[in-house]
């Protein structure tokens, strides 16, 4: 065991300001660590910046907030309290679903009217998602609780989890746990897309990932005032207060290492920084080919399947939509097929299924008085798939904006302003995502827990990893998370799943 007077001074560099940096540069230095945290980009938040165009705010990245909690223990770390700098709406609904059909469902912050809901559509499903949110709950009470902080960088980590796993029956997939509590075929849609939110598809991706609806049972669905950019831009303020050296347009170009150790990183014009601890806070994949390019990724299998692309939209308008809620899902004619045509063909498909990020439902600063400011995000292939996005870009935009403005935004055409978007070929550019991909690898069984990338090397002892691509995850739960899994790697003592 470590403790905190023993690494005192001890150096630490954090390649990459995302959530996971962000959160294992602030653990570090609770630790003690001297830390430097370095981001290639002009700004922190990884994925999480901010676009502002014409008067119009963007969260570019992340937009819901659940699991509040780890967050806050961001700040308790320090003896400060996060309610002190933020402030967290809870959101009622959690998300607004709209059917190709028409139909329209309310997925409520209250268990009681979400039965109301479901009654609608099938009153004997309101059972049945009493039963699913049992099973979630007992997933959430192992998964949760018990495995998403925790490291897996032995085989015999994973294959002490077996028996629960297999009592719960997580060899089955998100769907199918789903399908045998409801019935209705909408509602099955409306209650299969959590895998989607962190990069699975939910055809593929174990049934563990059921834990995110207790989750938001548990803690609710939440927006933060001024954006997820104010979010990143306390915790900028927090590092700053305590110490933490922050270098942002620092491009590391390598992780130098001598016999195993890691010693330091070189970026920027050959400059070299020593450390006796290195994290990186990207794509794992990514630095072995870029940054240890002498070394071959440690994921155990043998394919690796890495998540959907994302084409995200945004734009304002000077309307108002009012009857928009804050986070909507859009749902196409088909489900099945086309997250097959997505994830496993990947090809462009002739319809899609959208979400819609309204923040202006709760913050009015996001757009100028009388207008709206949206995010529309759309899975696509990633770039594995050979979409020419050069031409493929603007007729989605088109296709996009005559699908919404056909439903939920009339008249959108003639009120639409400032449009700009972003594709996978952004997310390779811009954050170095392997393939283009919005969630590094995909969150299936045998690419969870001791499958997926280790959050400590297995040659290199004093080199981590955090983020998507690595245990337990991606989605915001998830990649902060990993920052307490290398804690209990430095440490060895276990770090509370605070949920």
């Amino acid at each position: 065991m470590i403790s905190k007077t023993s690494i005192t001074n001890k150096t630490a560099v954090v390649i990459g300001a995302g959530f996971a940096g962000i959160a294992t540069a602030l653990r570090l230095r609770a630790l003690g660590y001297q830390v430097t945290l370095l981001e290639r980009l002009n700004s922190l938040g990884g994925r999480a910046q901010v676009f502002e165009r014409g008067g119009y705010r963007h969260d570019a990245g992340p937009t819901v907030i659940t699991a509040p909690f780890l967050f806050d223990e961001l700040f308790e770390l320090f003896d400060e309290k996060l309610d002190d700098y933020l402030e967290f709406v809870p959101l009622d609904p959690f998300y607004r679903f709209h059917f190709s059909d028409g139909s329209q469902f309310d997925y409520r912050a209250s268990v009681e009217d979400t039965l109301t809901e479901i009654r609608r559509f099938s009153p004997e499903d309101a059972n049945g998602y009493l039963k699913l949110l049992g099973k979630s709950k007992k997933v959430y009470d192992v998964g949760f609780k018990k495995l998403v902080h925790r490291p897996f960088i032995r085989i015999w980590d994973m294959v002490k989890q077996v028996p629960a796993l297999l009592i719960l029956k997580c060899y089955k997939t998100v769907s199918q746990m789903v399908n045998s509590h409801l019935k209705h075929p909408l509602i099955r849609q409306a209650f299969s897309i959590h895998p989607l939110l962190v990069g699975g598809n939910p055809f593929k991706t174990t049934a563990i990932y059921t834990l995110i609806h207790y989750l938001e049972r548990r803690w609710g669905v939440f927006f933060c005032m001024g954006g997820t950019g104010k979010l990143v831009e306390e915790l900028g303020a927090l590092m700053e207060r305590h110490g933490i050296n922050i270098v942002l347009n620092a491009d590391v170009e390598e992780i130098i290492t001598a016999n195993k150790i890691a010693t330091g990183v070189r970026f920027g014009d050959n400059e070299i920084m020593d450390a006796e601890v290195v994290v990186f806070g990207g794509d794992p994949e990514t630095c072995y080919q870029h940054l240890l390019p002498n070394t071959k990724p440690r994921l155990p299998g043998i394919k690796k399947h890495y998540s959907m692309g994302l084409y995200v939209l945004y734009f304002g308008t000077k309307k108002l939509y009012p009857d928009v809620a804050h986070h909507s899902i859009w749902m196409g004619p088909r489900f099945k097929e086309l997250l097959s045509e997505i994830f496993d063909a990947k090809q462009m498909s002739e319809d899609f299924s959208l979400y819609l990020h309204r923040p202006t439902a709760t913050d009015k600063s996001f757009a100028p008085d009388g207008c709206e400011s949206f995010y529309v995000l759309c899975p696509v292939p990633n770039l594995q798939g050979g979409v020419d996005w050069s031409l493929e870009a603007e007729v989605l935009r088109d296709r996009i904006i005559e699908a919404l403005e056909g439903t939920i935004l009339p008249e959108l055409s003639s009120v639409i302003e400032e449009v700009f978007w972003m594709t996978p070929e952004d997310f390779a550019k811009d954050y170095r995502s392997m393939h283009g991909a919005g969630f590094s690898i995909e969150p299936r069984l045998t690419q969870s827990a001791w499958f997926r990338f280790h959050n400590r090397d297995k040659a290199i002892s004093n080199l981590y990893f955090v983020g998507a691509g690595t245990h337990p995850g991606a989605g915001l739960p998830g990649v902060v998370s990993s920052a307490k899994v290398v804690e209990e790697l430095l440490t060895g003592v276990e770090v509370g799943s605070g949920g």
